[in-house]
């Protein structure tokens, strides 16, 4: 039971996140470096060496530079077992990274130094809110002009409303950046840069009023520490970790995950702050991690993460207990008994068989099509559900067929896997077939990923015919025939791949028109996985 214990304690499970280009996934890469899962960092862009990023394994990703697809990487660091979550930073796979925020006990925000908070930090720190969890932020890109560290600061908690506590302070900013001070250990860490980032840099703790450091940075500088370090210690907010873990106040460091200039540092910190796995709500009440059955829930499907095998991977967060390969569970959604087969740790799209896993642990099964997201898992004989996850109401609409007819087998293939893992949703027309059906999607990038995959993966062309619709909403009462309601002329009757009814308007006036038209209907903006 003590082993038990303390595998989960030294489980620590979170995801990154950031606005594109606020250096998220490098940072995330840097972490695979310190914890030894890497010998050498790769690029998300490419441009300074020909390796790409770990967690950037699809094929758009590396063509574009961008993470569009959450990736799951777990190693060992220190005596702890990490379970890192990276997520897309465009808001147009904002759901991606919802689903994925549902998986993680806390999280790490990362801004770039020179823009301080952006439009899609704002959106995730919301959801982070709704989560209640530890809320970590790194601002990165010293190694560049940076705005003032205060202002920083002052920016944080007016736009995101959070309390701050810098744990560490930047010695200038650019070709400047010389280090940062630890304000804890009051002690000031210097870094040599080499290789570009791709190997460990080599650092040197100095006293922050040592001759050495006066030399090594020179007077202005030097002057210029000092006075912020007295402001910091007479005006700065004092470290709470009991606000922390609410998300009341976020801890601050200062670094370049570029470089790798306080990526130790922070990492070191992050990991004695944080908690070991958080228990989860269900409707059978508060499930703890330390309970000894095992239970889970699938956050995430991805289809052909290997190529040559066509495969489809269902990834569960371990809420409770242990898992062994070989158990019996409960399919609590499919009301049925199994064994989960080929179950994976993941780093990426590498992959290793594993014998066993704990609360914490994101593990990966092998999914012939019975899994969807927010499925629970149970041990057989405690059957409970976990709180499902939420849907978003796509904003953008396109009508979808293949050009070669005869691959109408691939094409239906290809939508409906791409549709379970989350990335769109698709929906039909009454009395229509799949020969043409209707895509919706939070962001229009998604429809380029769309006949990226369609095309790369199940070697189909599509025509997509933009649609005007902008509105749409789940029919909520069960008794309701769509085929009565009382609709506008823009409105459109669709149902989605399970059967349920929905409405789709062009104007938004044209949603209250409807109800105001039909007594007692309800409508939802939210359907519910």
């Amino acid at each position: 039971m003590a082993d038990f214990k303390q595998e989960i304690n030294k489980r620590r499970t979170f995801a990154i996140i950031s606005h594109p280009d606020a250096g998220k996934t490098t940072l995330t890469e840097k972490f695979l470096l310190y914890g030894g899962a890497i010998n050498l960092a790769g690029s998300v862009k490419g441009k300074k060496t020909a390796k790409h990023a770990v967690s950037d394994w699809m094929e758009i990703e590396k063509q574009r530079g961008i993470s569009v697809t959450s990736s799951v990487l777990q190693f060992e660091y220190d005596g702890y077992c990490i379970n890192i979550l990276d997520t897309p930073g465009h808001q147009d796979f904002s759901e991606d990274t919802y689903r994925t925020l549902m998986a993680a006990d806390s999280a790490v925000m990362v801004i770039d130094a020179s823009k301080g908070v952006e439009a899609q930090t704002k959106k995730l720190f919301k959801v982070c809110l709704l989560r209640d969890i530890p809320i970590f932020t790194f601002i990165n890109k010293m190694d560049r002009d940076a705005n003032d560290p205060f202002e920083l600061m002052d920016e944080i908690e007016s736009v995101l409303g959070i309390n701050t506590c810098p744990m560490n302070w930047p010695i200038g900013s650019g070709k400047e950046f010389r280090g940062v001070y630890d304000r804890r250990a009051r002690h000031v860490t210097t870094f040599t840069s080499s290789g570009n980032g791709q190997r460990e840099v080599d650092s040197e703790n100095l006293d922050v009023d040592s001759p050495e450091l006066l030399g090594m940075v020179g007077d202005e500088l030097f002057e210029k520490l000092q006075e912020d370090i007295e402001l910091l210690d007479g005006a700065g907010a004092e470290f709470d970790i009991e606000k922390v873990s609410h998300g009341k106040q976020t801890p601050v460091f200062f670094g370049s995950a570029l470089t790798n200039f306080g990526i130790e540092i922070f990492l070191n910190y992050f990991l004695e702050m944080t908690s070991h796995p958080l228990p989860r709500k269900s409707d059978a009440g508060i499930i703890d991690p330390f309970d000894k059955n095992f239970s889970a829930f699938v956050f995430k499907i991805q289809a052909n993460m290997n190529k040559a095998h066509r495969d489809r991977i269902a990834f569960m967060r371990i809420c409770s207990g242990k898992f062994e390969a070989g158990m019996d569970v409960y399919h609590v959604q499919g009301k049925k008994k199994l064994k989960l087969s080929q179950p994976q740790q993941l780093m990426a799209q590498e992959r290793k068989i594993l014998d066993e896993a704990y609360a914490g642990d994101i593990i990966g099964v092998f999914d012939p099509g019975i899994f969807s997201i927010g499925d629970t898992i149970s041990v057989p004989g405690k059957v409970f559900a976990y709180e499902g996850i939420p849907t978003f109401a796509p904003e953008h609409f396109c009508k979808v067929r293949q050009v070669d007819t005869m691959k109408r087998k691939q094409f239906i293939k290809g939508v409906t896997q791409i549709a379970q893992e989350g990335a769109i949703q698709i929906f039909q027309e009454y009395n229509t077939g799949m020969e043409e059906i209707i895509v919706g999607v939070v962001g229009v990038l998604q429809f380029d990923v769309l006949r990226f995959r369609l095309e790369n993966e199940y070697g189909v062309e599509i025509r997509m015919d933009p649609m005007p619709h902008e509105y749409i909403r789940w029919v909520t009462n069960p008794d309701t025939e769509v085929a009565r309601i009382n609709g506008t002329s823009d409105m459109k009757r669709i149902k989605d791949l399970k059967g349920n009814p929905l409405l789709l308007f062009i104007h938004e006036w044209a949603v209250n028109t409807v109800l105001d038209k039909n007594k007692g209907l309800e409508l939802s903006e939210f359907g519910r996985w």
